[in-house]
């Protein structure tokens, strides 16, 4: 059976602007693009210590057989929520399935109607979508741009401001830049105008602070923010993702985050993946040599000359702008070509003429590979 001719029209027009998305084969490349950050999702270590906790533990199933609110709410995740809350220096954490999951349930649940959300233009589409399903008014600031953000609050402040509640929401390090925002900034933005700050640390965690807990906690911002997001498959190399608060807010998702009530849990196994990860970055060399290689990749950049080409970064992801599918696949392709797995980001992914070279540093990448990827590039544009 066919699918209808809309859809049909919607896939050629994404062939014909070079854009249409394929599913990958795994390669043997030099990863320049995956999120494994520290290495964890290849930590035999961590597999067998997950193991091993879960035999001595007696816990030998295979699935959380129902949802967390019927069935599903095994020990496991009681223990390791108390473990990521105690990490974080917040009250309380809630497991989801999902960074996508955490995002989408989040805001479609806590902004109420008579609520505004203001957020930065480049947050990620699960906060987008999650957005979508909310019943508040919301509003897009220029990225990173706090004059802009502070003029449309203001514009928003009226007799009845009391009435409703104004949520600032961002990232911490966004996704597709790599860049990280002023939080102090935004932190006295949103107590000027009494306004709910959420930060989404998707890829800030094992990446910054002394034990990689995140951008807000190494600046000791941790108790003037409303909501953290934590997502583990990116530096814990798992999977799924915490939603960090007070004891009233976790208590709310409980009852109103639809991507949490109407799902199964996480199996025994995810849980305890997520808990023995969580460990091993009280212990983990990793994080120092990840942060010694972003300096290395920063430093290289410069030495070359083609420093220019890239968004300013001091995180795990470094964006080269070479604006035109075409012309971006064309590189990314022989980049891979010469052994170094480079993904091209295209429109519509980011901004037509935003089209880029994503370069993610991991802690085992060595300096030779980025010294020689850098070569490559530099050779290829100029």
């Amino acid at each position: 059976m066919k699918i209808p001719k809309a859809l049909q029209q919607k896939i050629l027009f994404r062939k014909d602007s070079n854009a249409l998305r394929n599913l990958p084969l795994p390669t043997s490349g030099i990863d320049f693009s995956s999120n494994d950050y520290l290495g964890f999702a290849k930590n035999e270590e961590i597999f067998d210590t997950t193991h091993q906790y879960l035999v001595e533990n007696n816990i030998k199933i295979n699935g959380a057989t129902g949802s967390r609110l019927l069935s599903g709410n095994h020990n496991l995740y009681e223990t390791t929520e108390k473990y990521i809350a105690a990490f974080h220096q917040t009250e309380a954490a809630l497991i989801f399935n999902s960074g996508y999951d955490a995002n989408v349930g989040f805001f479609s649940a806590v902004p109420q109607r008579n609520d505004v959300i203001l957020y930065d233009e480049l947050c990620h589409a699960s906060i987008r979508d999650g957005i979508q399903m909310s019943h508040a008014k919301s509003y897009k600031f220029q990225h990173n741009d706090y004059e802009d953000l502070e003029m449309k609050i203001a514009k928003l402040q009226t007799p009845n401001s009391e009435l409703h509640t104004i949520y600032i929401v961002t990232e911490s390090v966004f996704s597709m830049d790599g860049d990280t925002p002023n939080m102090e900034t935004l932190v006295q933005l949103s107590e000027k105008f009494k306004a709910l700050l959420v930060v989404d640390e998707a890829h800030a965690l094992g990446v910054f602070g002394e034990k990689g807990e995140g951008v807000i906690q190494s600046q000791q911002l941790q108790d003037k923010v409303f909501a953290r997001i934590m997502t583990f498959g990116k530096g814990l190399g798992c999977h799924g993702a915490a939603i960090l608060g007070n004891t009233d807010l976790i208590e709310y998702l409980v009852n109103f985050a639809r991507s949490f009530i109407y799902t199964t849990g996480l199996s025994p196994h995810s849980v305890a993946t997520i808990l023995v990860a969580y460990q091993n970055l009280n212990q983990s060399v990793a994080l120092h040599k990840l942060k010694e290689n972003i300096t290395f990749f920063n430093q290289q950049k410069q030495l070359l000359g083609i420093k220019p080409l890239f968004v300013y970064s001091k995180s795990a992801i470094h964006s080269a702008i070479l604006p035109g599918n075409d012309k971006v696949k064309k590189i990314a392709s022989q980049l891979q070509e010469k052994g170094f797995e480079v993904k091209a980001i295209l429109s519509p992914t980011v901004p037509e003429g935003q089209e880029r070279l994503r370069f993610c540093l991991h802690s085992y990448t060595t300096e030779s590979e980025m010294k020689n990827v850098l070569d490559e590039l530099s050779t290829l544009i100029l």
